[in-house]
């Protein structure tokens, strides 16, 4: 399994994020997730930089692959700059790069003021939209009229030798379905194996499962407990509710009925590396080939010391 590090641009200012990134390589870490968004989940989290621009940053850091994790190429950003960013990015990172999708959030994508499409539409405007940016990174003139999406005499000129790979986010069957379908490989944030199994039955066969999850470093568990609850109370709101919450204060709002207990069972909580090594081998068991693992609270040099010493060598002598 490769252990990756996923940066969260929800809690960290762009500088933060590449000092983590030169951190995690140094570490040892072997790839790295960011997050897109436009909002932070809730104000305690307090950032949400451009994710193109961060990601255009990295390739001068570090020489880490990067995936998305995960655009939304439907509402807020059409479909075609979508192509254009990627192509970019995959240039930029000399190949290294993975564009992660997804059907998004109210959260992010209704600051336009679309509507904010029922869960079938936003599958079917995902489907167009991968369809779409495959289409433009043939490299030549595109004209397309679809159901959701027009471009017209449009041709990106700064490609990578090789198209970027698009991995697919799924939570429900549908979604699932729809990875399976369309994907080069599948993401997730849960290790449910039947998940796994479903994107491979269904058509994903031996492609790239990738998954992620948090943790909050600290000199113990309490005190871990207690950041994560600080920072990311929206972790236990439950259901289709952070698809269609529109503002960090609506989370905020749901989260008060929200327990820290809640929160520490989403979470790897403090500085113990067996913990961490659970969490990562529930991971394995449900079939995933990549783990990333998110620092939040202000201890993320803790975190790389406690995996470069005690969990990535771990890992690797599973391997053997």
């Amino acid at each position: 399994m490769r252990i990756g590090y996923f940066l969260s641009s929800e809690e960290y200012t762009p500088a933060e994020l590449l000092e983590q990134a030169r951190g995690a390589e140094r570490a040892g870490f072997e790839a790295l997730w960011i997050s897109d968004h436009f909002h932070p989940w809730v104000d305690a989290q307090g950032q949400s930089p451009f994710v193109w621009s961060t990601i255009g940053a990295l390739s001068q850091v570090c020489r880490l692959p990067v995936t998305t994790a995960v655009t939304c190429p439907t509402v807020r950003i059409h479909p075609a700059i979508i192509a254009q960013a990627a192509a970019t990015s995959a240039v930029m990172h000399e190949g290294r790069f993975v564009l992660g999708v997804g059907s998004g959030e109210a959260l992010n994508e209704h600051i336009l003021g679309d509507a904010w499409p029922s869960a079938d539409v936003r599958l079917e405007m995902l489907e167009e939209s991968v369809e779409l940016i495959r289409e433009l990174w043939k490299g030549e003139f595109t004209n397309h009229h679809g159901k959701h999406y027009t471009v017209e005499n449009a041709r990106i000129y700064t490609q990578p030798e090789t198209p970027p790979p698009i991995y697919v986010s799924g939570f429900g069957p549908r979604a699932v379905d729809l990875a399976a379908r369309i994907g080069d490989g599948y993401m997730s944030t849960m290790p449910d194996g039947d998940l796994v199994k479903r994107f491979r039955d269904g058509g994903g066969g031996n492609k790239p499962c990738q998954a992620g999850f948090k943790a909050a470093y600290a000199s113990s568990e309490a005190e871990g407990a207690r950041i994560a609850y600080e920072r990311w109370p929206n972790s236990g709101v439950p259901g289709e509710l952070s698809q269609v919450l529109p503002s960090p204060r609506h989370f905020e709002q749901a989260a008060e009925l929200v327990t820290e207990e809640m929160v520490r069972k989403a979470f790897v909580c403090g500085n113990d590396p067996d913990a961490h090594l659970e969490m990562i081998d529930q991971y394995a068991k449900a079939g995933f080939d990549e783990v990333y693992v998110a620092n939040t609270g202000p201890h993320y040099q803790g975190l790389f010391d406690l995996y470069a010493e005690r969990v990535l060598p771990a890992v690797r002598d599973q391997r053997r």
